[in-house]
């Protein structure tokens, strides 16, 4: 396993989908809470070391039109009306003036938003990624962001997924083929040493 090294200003750490109506849902092998700790101490030290942080939630309008709606032997509908604050941003982000905020319609963060515009301006090549769900939003932003050339380096314990399975499986199969898998504690380890380089 090669030596993890970062350079704060061309990273960005991007949290996916840690907003009020999706950490409520059981996750496994992680809690919520454990994720956002673990998110949280990322946000923090990107923010100290001069890496732009990413605040990732999806939303769809009031009549659900704009959400992807496709045959599927196991469709992901959410029963009855969601409730106003459903979309939005837990207060453990700590969400600061300078953080960008996507908002996304479907699983992946990059398709019909300006998250790779904003990334490509700002000279970011470098995704430190995590989030909920592992093989659901976190997983098809992983195959976009190495679709574009970007690095990407893993929190596998800032993520949790549906099932213990499906979290083992991208962290196996999938994640170690487009970049690097680490620790929050690696990751932070890492931001404060190329702030200090």
């Amino acid at each position: 396993m090669n030596e993890l090294i970062l350079e704060p200003r061309r990273t960005a750490v991007v949290v996916i989908d840690l907003q009020k109506g999706i950490v409520g849902f059981p996750g496994s092998p992680r809690t919520a809470q454990e994720v956002i700790a673990n998110a949280a101490a990322l946000l923090d030290a990107a923010r100290h070391a001069g890496a732009q942080p990413i605040l990732v939630h999806v939303g769809r309008s009031p009549d659900g039109g704009d959400g992807l709606q496709p045959a599927c032997d196991q469709p992901m509908r959410v029963a009855g009306t969601l409730l106003p604050d459903w979309s939005e941003l837990i207060p453990e982000l700590n969400r600061q003036p300078n953080d960008i905020v996507i908002l996304k319609r479907q699983w992946g963060a990059f398709y019909g938003t300006d998250l790779e515009l904003q990334l490509r301006r700002r000279g970011l090549s470098t995704i430190v990624l995590c989030g909920i769900a592992t093989e659901i939003g976190v997983e098809s932003t992983a195959r976009d962001a190495y679709e574009r050339g970007f690095e990407q380096v893993f929190a596998e314990d800032a993520m949790t997924a549906r099932s213990a399975e499906g979290h083992a499986s991208a962290i196996a199969s999938i994640f170690p083929r487009m970049g690097r898998v680490r620790s929050t504690a690696e990751i932070v380890a890492a931001l404060q040493a190329g702030k200090e380089a």
